[in-house]
């Protein structure tokens, strides 16, 4: 039996990931190469080169997936627990029926650098052919190599906390919302409004803040920064950050959270100290999601359209892919509303 060619590895302990490491390159530009999307006629060569010299074997079905004329979405999402996540979910698996289309979903951990991994995944392993990003994701790959490596790849993003350059995305203006409730909770009579922020790396924990901050000071109240906590958009930081802001030794008439999970923990916190909302604090919320009708009392917020506004997203992807066209739009505003509920009032009785 002939001797094997020790210069040339085995294809089954080659990966994508091995080619692109010999090539110098990114893997999901192997993956462009592979499935014939557009590349740079250099990388094309290297990669075809490591391919040859690792005698790689691109997996079949992969490769099918990929290369498949029906739109396969990949949607990347964290929590499970969130209202959010839910309204999405639901508003993507309602548009991609509809559009004839595939929904691949992959859960990111809860680092954001682990992003750049999970889209490989979808588009390396699952063959998505569009994706959409909500928002941290959208805000985090925008300016990174990653779209680059993306090419023509249809991509939109959901929600993002500002404008993006390079990625569009079907929101609201989150800073304008929270200009609107700070004046509501104002107009109430109200003068020390507390404000809980999202997490640092969402870009609504600058624009809603900023919102906040500016109906302040159009009121001619002047910002506190001591009656403002940081939070994670999460219910168990939105206690931690409550009673904080319950500890103070003038605590606030009102608290208004950046989403409505937030915003639940405060109703909670005030209920276990014997606190009544909305007579001594008034709460209100962000997004209207269904949390917000079954707390007790229903829940003052801002309503977000998140179903509408994934069916606008994946509507656009579908064009998109069907057109082979990038598209013109770059943001696409979806309209905002105050839902008005009994979490807020004029305070009577002083905490």
């Amino acid at each position: 039996m002939a001797a094997k060619d020790k210069s040339r590895k085995s294809s089954n302990a080659v990966t994508m990931h091995s080619v692109a490491a010999h090539a110098g390159v990114s893997p999901m530009s192997v993956s462009n190469v592979i499935n014939g999307r557009k590349v740079r006629p250099a990388t094309r060569d290297a990669v075809l080169r490591s391919i040859e010299a690792l005698n790689y074997k691109p997996n079949a079905a992969a490769r099918a997936l990929a290369s498949a004329t029906t739109m396969r979405i990949g949607l990347v999402y964290s929590s499970p627990d969130s209202a959010f996540v839910s309204a999405m979910l639901v508003g993507a698996l309602d548009a991609a029926t509809r559009c004839g289309a595939q929904l691949l979903i992959r859960r990111s951990t809860s680092k954001l650098s682990d992003i750049r991994e999970t889209i490989l995944a979808l588009v390396e392993e699952d063959g998505a052919n569009a994706l959409l990003l909500p928002a941290p994701y959208c805000e985090v790959v925008s300016g990174q190599d990653v779209l680059k490596n993306l090419g023509e790849m249809p991509l939109m993003g959901l929600c993002a906390g500002s404008e993006l350059p390079d990625v569009t995305s079907v929101r609201i203006d989150d800073f304008a919302a929270a200009y609107d409730m700070t004046t509501h909770l104002i107009g109430l009579g109200h003068r020390r409004i507390a404000f809980i922020r999202a997490a640092a790396h969402h870009r609504i924990s600058e624009t809603r803040y900023a919102g906040y901050r500016q109906a302040l000071q159009d009121a001619g109240i002047v910002p506190d920064d001591s009656i403002v906590a940081d939070g994670d958009l999460t219910f168990d930081m939105g206690i931690v950050a409550s009673e904080a802001l319950l500890n103070l030794p003038v605590p606030p008439s009102a608290i208004f959270a950046s989403n409505d999970d937030t915003a639940a923990a405060v109703i909670s916190v005030a209920h276990r100290r014997g606190i009544h909302v909305p007579e001594q604090l008034s709460v209100a919320g962000f997004d209207d999601s269904p949390t917000s009708t079954r707390l007790w009392p229903p829940l003052t917020t801002i309503r977000q359209p998140i179903i509408e506004m994934t069916n606008t997203a994946i509507e656009v992807l579908a064009r998109r892919f069907a057109e082979g066209d990038v598209g013109s739009e770059h943001t696409i505003y979806a309209p905002y509303e105050i839902v008005t509920r009994g979490s807020t009032a004029r305070m009577t009785q002083p905490i």
